[in-house]
């Protein structure tokens, strides 16, 4: 059981019988690991709160993603995101201790790994936005990865080029299926939309909802909330959150839709109102560019 004050166990690796080194003299176990890096080889790996198949995601990592393993055992690894600290367990069978350091990242919503730089290839796997890419030759079609795989060069930017508007970015979701946990274009979760859409315009952003709500933007005040609404506003109810597209329409995925969608925000207020819950904040992002990132 977690103790009062201690470090969240979703972005701190601690259990009851190891921690992480880095957690030393923070909190107390038996034993501390340094941990190995290790990088993610499938398209998108379900990260879970227990070493289970069965158990919920908690969030995914991408191809190509970072991530540092604390233990093994059997099947599973309990490892912590490079990219926004979540801890967690995945299949071993999807990381790999030879890393490669990420120079691109996918762009586009989703795209193919193919075998060879030819568009009627057969592809190897699908990826989706974020995906980390080693690549070794850019060419005006295709981009061949370190690994002899091929990447289509307008599904692809450098790893420090980012989005102008996130947004836009979150927009290209609409009409994906909601997903508990889930990242990509095969399904997406209230926070998830964020995460990536921010991610995609080099902003930092934890996962979680509540995450979100405390440590993002700045919070707006006063009676007239909602008349004063703007694009990027970032709505949030427990356990949920949204984002703003203008002053008047709510772009969330969600669980009453099943999918991402865009509608009035008024009527999403109305509607989760009726289930017991009003907004608990709505908080205006600052606009800011990441020190010696370019924007598209």
């Amino acid at each position: 059981m977690r103790e009062a004050g201690s470090p969240d166990p979703r972005r701190n690796a601690y259990r009851d019988d190891l921690a992480a080194e880095g957690l030393r003299g923070k909190v107390k176990a038996p034993a501390y690991s340094p941990g190995s890096d290790r990088q993610f080889v499938f398209p998108a790996t379900p990260l879970r709160a227990h070493p289970d198949a069965r158990a919920s995601w908690t969030t995914e990592a991408l191809f190509g993603e970072l991530a540092k393993v604390y233990d093994e055992d059997k099947d599973w690894a309990w490892v912590q995101l490079a990219a926004d600290g979540y801890v967690g367990y995945v299949r071993s069978s999807a990381l790999s201790p030879q890393v490669t350091t990420p120079t691109h990242r996918v762009s586009a919503l989703g795209t193919f790994l193919y075998a060879t730089g030819d568009m009627k290839a057969a592809p190897l796997m699908p990826l989706s936005m974020n995906a980390h890419l080693s690549i070794a030759e850019v060419g005006p079609s295709f981009s061949r990865l370190l690994d002899g795989s091929f990447v289509p060069s307008r599904h692809i930017v450098e790893r420090n080029r980012f989005v102008a508007d996130f947004v836009t970015t979150a927009e290209h979701f609409v009409g994906v299926p909601y997903l508990w946990g889930g990242k990509t274009r095969f399904g997406i979760d209230c926070s998830g939309l964020v995460q990536t859409a921010l991610q995609a315009a080099g902003r930092v952003c934890p996962r979680d909802s509540d995450m979100q709500e405390a440590e993002l933007g700045q919070s707006l005040e006063g009676a007239d909330l909602i008349d004063a609404l703007e694009r990027g506003d970032l709505v949030f109810w427990k356990g949920h959150v949204g984002v703003m597209t203008d002053g008047f329409m709510l772009l969330h995925a969600n669980a009453h839709h099943m999918a991402a969608v865009i509608e009035p925000v008024r009527s999403a207020i109305e509607r989760i109102a009726r289930g017991g819950l009003q907004i608990s904040s709505v908080k205006r992002l600052r606009k800011t560019s990441t020190p010696g990132a370019k924007t598209r």
